[in-house]
């Protein structure tokens, strides 16, 4: 896996990756148990996959040459790691209160964060193009579920809000760290996470079908251990702005593996929505010079 990782470039680590993130809303429909519950027992998984990849287990302090802990390196590796637990946790809480048209769609105003801050931690500066197209990608993202977003309740909007501010502070924390520390702090973001939501799991009984345990583990091998594994390859690569249009291809698939498989077929402005998020990352990525 680690031969097969280092040969992918970071873009196309990228695209992999939201493209197994994207298959999340699929294999939830057919999991019987709590969002909290999955969250907790995927992040689980994920961990368990990760440490056998990586043959080693999480690491909690970064040390320098000097074998000393590097507390600069050790505070950006926790925050990326609690951003992105939060993330997946307030992913989850928002599903049960609004729809979940909703919360993909606030969760991906991440990218208006790292514009905000990303110049200011990371030092990249933003260019003319960038901004284009963080604009024509939230339009875009706008028109694809004008035909499903409804009122929702204000708490669940609130949290799915809050997840695409964690979401987009993780990007930027991933992206200060040094090669292999984004590794990390997936690692502690999972343990994190199967802390929170595995007590759900356990008061629930578990899972007590066949097809539920058949999904649960596809999410926590690919839809979280492989994807965020091709994640941590390609920010160490990307700018935190570029991995964050780059991830629109998450909410751009999520819905079509739904009407491939569950008969669920997009409006008109679903389509036009999807065409622009795609035209936007592709003509970016067509004319990006090479510190992009």
């Amino acid at each position: 896996m680690k031969k097969i990782l280092s040969k992918i470039d970071g873009v196309w680590a990228l695209a992999l990756c939201s493209l197994l993130w994207s298959t999340g809303g699929l294999l939830i429909k057919f999991i019987n148990a709590s969002s909290f519950s999955i969250a907790g027992m995927r992040s689980f998984i994920a961990l368990a996959v990760f440490m056998l990849v990586l043959r080693r287990p999480p690491v909690w302090f970064v040390k320098n040459s000097y074998g000393a802990v590097d507390r600069r390196a050790t505070f950006f590796m926790w925050l990326a790691g609690i951003c992105y637990s939060a993330t997946m946790i307030l992913y989850c809480m928002a599903n049960k209160l609004t729809t979940a048209a909703n919360t993909i769609l606030l969760q991906y105003t991440n990218p208006v964060y790292i514009i905000l801050f990303g110049p200011l931690i990371l030092g990249e500066k933003n260019s003319r193009k960038d901004y284009f197209t963080a604009a024509g990608v939230i339009a875009g993202i706008i028109l694809f579920f004008a035909g499903d977003v409804q009122g929702g309740n204000l708490l669940g909007n609130v949290l799915a809000a809050l997840s695409g501010v964690t979401f987009g502070f993780c990007t930027i924390f991933m992206r200060i760290q040094k090669a292999g520390g984004s590794q990390n702090s997936f690692m502690i973001a999972h343990f994190l996470t199967a802390c929170f939501g595995l007590p759900f799991a356990v008061a629930q009984g578990g899972l007590h079908d066949g097809k539920s345990v058949a999904a649960i583990f596809a999410i926590g091998i690919f839809q979280m251990a492989f994807a965020t594994l091709l994640y941590s390859k390609g920010i160490a690569r990307v700018k935190a702005l570029s991995a964050s249009i780059i991830s629109m291809i998450e909410p751009l698939m999520n819905p079509v593996w739904v009407m491939i498989f569950a008969g669920e077929v997009p409006s008109l402005t679903c389509v036009i929505g999807g065409v622009i998020i795609l035209g936007c990352i592709l003509l970016r990525e067509a004319i990006k010079t090479p510190q992009s």
